[in-house]
């Protein structure tokens, strides 16, 4: 009988150990860092002391994101009253704008509409780009004209997030946010809270387009 064999026999009967307990006391196993040889019950309490600090860990980093889920969330509900507040499609415009600016802490927030009362020129190459996209784009720059709209600050954004506006259908429009931070808005970051602003957004500037 070689070490498989003792191995798929433990697999094959998990009560063995529990069925000859005396076998606990006697069998031992060296540590791997300091080499002290210490029974096997101990290397098994060893074993769930781990797990439990990782489990620990685990729950911790839930209470966390659940936290700072539940800040965003209160920040979207914040700048949602404040464009139902909005007189007209200018005090909503500066209402998102303050809102990324002061309440959401991006240092570079620019903002253009093509369709409405507010229309914007942007050049037909950014509005296919701003069609292109299924979902808000967040990571490092890739569209040099959208960059451009954060003017004299352009040259230092390393991370940018990119929302497009959508009425009836169309993409009318697009939110750009920027960082000079590399890792502010990276490619695999979750999307769920951009897509709402981007929502709030299309309806607070634009109206339904047919």
């Amino acid at each position: 009988m070689n070490a498989d064999d003792v191995v798929k026999f433990l697999r094959e009967h998990p009560a063995f150990l529990s069925e000859h307990s005396d076998l606990l006391a006697v069998l031992t196993v060296p540590q791997s860092r300091s080499g002290k040889v210490i029974s096997l019950t101990e290397r098994q309490v060893q074993v769930l002391r781990a797990k439990v600090r990782e489990l620990e860990q685990k729950l911790a980093d839930l209470i966390r994101f659940g936290e700072q889920n539940d800040e965003i969330s209160e920040k979207v509900h914040r700048l949602a009253l404040l464009l139902l507040d909005a007189a007209d499609t200018e005090a909503a415009r500066r209402a998102l704008i303050a809102s990324m600016r002061d309440d959401f802490a991006v240092p570079h927030v620019a903002l253009r509409v093509w369709a409405g009362d507010d229309e914007e020129e942007v050049d037909k190459s950014v509005r296919r780009y701003a069609a292109s996209l299924g979902r808000p784009y967040c990571g490092a720059p890739v569209n040099a004209d959208v960059l451009g709209w954060f003017g004299e600050m352009s040259p230092h954004v390393r991370s940018v997030a990119l929302m497009p506006l959508r009425r009836g259908g169309h993409v009318v429009g697009l939110l750009a946010l920027g960082s000079e931070e590399n890792e502010r808005f990276y490619n695999d970051m979750g999307t769920l809270y951009l897509e709402r602003i981007g929502a709030l957004a299309s309806r607070a500037l634009v109206p339904e387009v047919e």
